[in-house]
């Protein structure tokens, strides 16, 4: 009979310098940051067609992404998930050290980031190419040079998650390949690795996608409607694997909160597909 295979049980701490801890969550979010960065810099080579960012212009933009992934981040998981709990103890909203972070309320974060850095920017141009566009016309620039630089920070997180042995799969066959025991989850149950299934469709397969299409010249937003498409389907489909949150549970018709908060993405990545398609063949 298979046994299912054990949590390695990481040390959480991933070096120790004095006083001084450093995470392997925390060492995950610069790894993000880092590819987001190096990503950036392949596309500003003109890799991306249409991408004709400046350095100052991918620094900056860093700067404002992290702002926004992570005060987003935060306060998506506190209006999504546990509003109720946030509104009787406020002062625990800045306590991000405990963990809550929603990648839905990131994603949000991040478009308002957008929206203010195309508002604060009249132009966006490198090699002497000066891009003068309306406001409307920056954001889908930059919507478009960053969709396919998340998905491999999107993995790192991930793999944060599977190292700390949070965030576990659903109850499973004990003999399937794929069990594995979450000492954390306090059950000794088997469970199916969701971490690592999230990894690979929102990591890994979303990022081949969007580098892929993103390689051609696409109408102004269509990479960035693809991103939403992408995500919200890997999420869906990784979210019947994972273990819903105990104090949430399932919701309407079976579905966890990340599936019901990904349905919009879907439907809103679509419309933008279309809509930008459609616009660039009235514009011809």
């Amino acid at each position: 009979m298979t046994t299912p295979w054990q949590h390695p049980q990481f040390d959480p701490i991933a070096i120790s310098l004095g006083p001084v801890a450093i995470h392997w969550y925390g060492l995950m979010y610069l790894c993000a940051f880092l590819a987001f960065y190096g990503l950036g810099r392949l596309q500003m080579a003109g890799r991306m067609v249409h991408s004709r960012m400046a350095i100052r212009d991918l620094d900056d933009l860093l700067l404002w992404g992290a702002l926004g992934v992570v005060l987003g981040g935060r306060l998506g998981y506190v209006f999504f998930y546990k509003p109720e709990y946030y509104l009787q103890h406020p002062f625990e909203i800045l306590w991000v050290w405990q963990g809550g972070m929603a990648f839905h309320g990131g994603l949000l974060g991040v478009v308002v980031a957008l929206l203010g850095f195309a508002a604060s920017r009249r132009h966006l141009g490198s090699d002497g190419v000066d891009l003068t566009l309306p406001w409307a016309g920056r954001f889908w620039v930059l919507a478009d040079f960053v969709a396919p630089l998340v998905p491999l920070g999107l993995a790192f997180g991930r793999l944060g998650n599977f190292i700390n042995g949070e965030l576990w799969g659903r109850v499973t066959d004990p003999t399937a390949p794929w069990a594995m025991v979450f000492p954390q989850a306090g059950d000794g149950l088997a469970r199916h690795p969701s971490q690592l299934y999230q990894l690979g469709l929102e990591g890994l397969t979303l990022f081949v996608v969007l580098w892929l299409f993103s390689a051609r010249r696409r109408p102004p937003g269509q990479i960035a409607g693809l991103f939403l498409v992408g995500y919200g389907l890997a999420r869906f489909i990784a979210e019947f694997a994972r273990e819903p949150d105990a104090f949430l549970g399932l919701l309407s018709l079976g579905l966890s909160m990340g599936q019901w908060l990904s349905l919009p993405m879907i439907l809103g990545g679509l419309g933008l597909m279309i809509w930008a398609g459609r616009r660039e063949y009235t514009d011809r």
